[in-house]
């Protein structure tokens, strides 16, 4: 019975801090859409269409959502896709032009020789996500599938066992 009643602080002591590691993570994670004022701070390059500039897996930091009329040409923009399917783009400006009074921004993927219509252009206010901020090489591959489940698999599971030899060597004392 003593055994029991030990046990159940230390089990409630671990619940609590899972929980406050699960508010942290979220915590962070509302700072950056915050401090990068952009609802998606996080992106994951899937494609080499910005080579040299940014390589498969390099995950990318975007901020400056609310800032299309304010973007420059050379700078690297993220956008959904202008025509037809819902893709996320990451591409460099390589124009800037007027439409009937409205921007409309013209971009360009680095690897590729000439900017494709409904890929390309016309990027407006309404399909804009934000700027490239920030890029981490290679990083991106952590968060692709399986590899990321595979990951979570296994930080649950060391937490998991962490738990249960502390436990047990608090009890054996």
């Amino acid at each position: 019975m003593l055994d029991e009643r030990s046990r159940l602080p230390t089990v409630v002591k671990n619940i609590i801090v899972f929980i406050l590691g699960v508010l942290i993570i979220v915590s962070l994670y509302h700072y950056f859409e915050t401090e990068f004022d952009n609802p998606l701070p996080f992106f994951v390059i899937y494609s080499d269409t910005m080579s040299p500039a940014l390589k498969v897996n390099d995950l990318i930091i975007i901020g400056d959502g609310y800032s299309f009329n304010s973007t420059q040409v050379g700078e690297i923009i993220v956008f959904n896709k202008p025509a037809g399917e819902d893709r996320v783009i990451v591409h460099r400006i390589s124009e800037i032009t007027s439409e009937n009074g409205k921007r409309v921004i013209i971009t360009k993927g680095d690897a590729s020789p000439v900017s494709i219509p409904g890929v390309d252009f016309p990027v407006n206010s309404q399909n804009f996500i934000g700027k490239v901020k920030l890029v981490v090489p290679e990083i991106g591959i952590l968060f692709i599938p399986p590899i990321n489940y595979i990951l979570i698999a296994g930080v649950v599971s060391a937490a998991g066992v962490t738990i249960y030899l502390y436990g047990r060597r608090k009890t054996s004392r």
